[in-house]
């Protein structure tokens, strides 16, 4: 697939000397380094939220079975 993409000039020009000194195209480096930066963000798998988790057993005994408008109402109680 061919495409358009805008380089700085700096990093194109160390680009082609890097491809001419390796004996390889622009096309070819540029290949790899996409592909390098496509396989090490795949296996991160995104962005993980971190664990904030505190501890603790839950739900206190009191909520525990209520449905999600009892526990909104006592969350905010008037403010709702």
């Amino acid at each position: 697939m061919k495409t358009t993409v805008d380089i700085p000039d700096g990093l194109l020009s160390e680009a082609r000397r890097i491809a001419q000194r390796e004996g390889t195209t622009l096309r070819a480096l540029i290949e790899e380094g996409l592909r390098s930066v496509v396989a090490r963000r795949g296996e991160a798998g995104g962005y993980v939220l971190p664990d904030a988790s505190v501890g603790g057993q839950g739900l206190q005994a009191s909520v525990r079975g209520v449905s999600w408008e009892e526990l909104r109402a006592l969350a905010y109680g008037d403010r709702l």
